[in-house]
C-alpha cells in the first residue's frame, strides 16, 4: 500500500481543516496516510514516503509561515527531486498569489506535481474541503 506524509502548519485551524480532508481523499483512495504537523517531520523523512501532501496558510505578505513552515520547506527543496507532491492552505489577503510561488519552487526542485495546488480565503467551506479530498484523491491515484 502506498504511503503519503501530509505534513502542514496551522496558525487558525483552517489549514487544519483543510489537512483533514486531504487526508480523507487519500485514504478513500486507497493510500496509508499519516498527518504530521510539520514541527514533528523532518525534511530527511520524504524519501520514507511515496508522495507528500504540504499545507501551510499565506503568512505576512503572501509567504510561507516563517517560523516553522518556511525552515522545513528550504531543507525540503533539496530532496523533492522526482518526488509526488501536493499543496493546500488558506490565505486572508492577497488572493492566494502565495501558491503559485511555491508551485514555482517545488518545479525547481524537480518535484512531480499531482494536481494543482488548493487554496481558499479564511475557513474552507464545502466546496473547498471536496477540493482537497480530490487532492488526496489525485495523491493517492499517482502513487499508487
Amino acid at each position: 500500500m502506498a504511503k503519503i506524509a501530509v505534513v502542514f502548519w496551522s496558525g487558525s485551524g483552517n489549514t487544519e481543516t483543510m489537512a483533514n480532508a486531504v487526508v480523507e481523499g487519500a485514504e478513500q483512495g486507497g493510500a496509508e496516510v499519516e498527518l504530521i504537523r510539520v514541527g514533528d517531520f523532518s525534511a530527511d523523512r520524504i524519501a520514507d514516503y511515496d508522495g507528500i501532501l504540504m499545507g501551510c496558510p499565506a503568512c505576512g505578505t503572501e509567504e510561507l509561515d516563517e517560523g516553522e513552515f518556511e525552515p522545513f520547506f528550504a531543507e525540503a527543496e533539496g530532496k523533492l527531486s522526482g518526488v509526488k507532491v501536493g499543496m493546500f492552505g488558506s490565505y486572508g489577503w492577497g488572493g492566494g498569489a502565495f501558491m503559485d510561488t511555491w508551485t514555482e519552487r517545488v518545479n525547481a526542485a524537480g518535484g512531480a506535481m499531482v494536481a494543482d495546488g488548493v487554496t481558499c480565503e479564511l475557513e474552507p467551506d464545502d466546496d473547498a474541503l471536496e477540493r482537497c479530498r480530490a487532492l488526496g484523491a489525485a495523491m493517492a491515484k499517482a502513487v499508487g
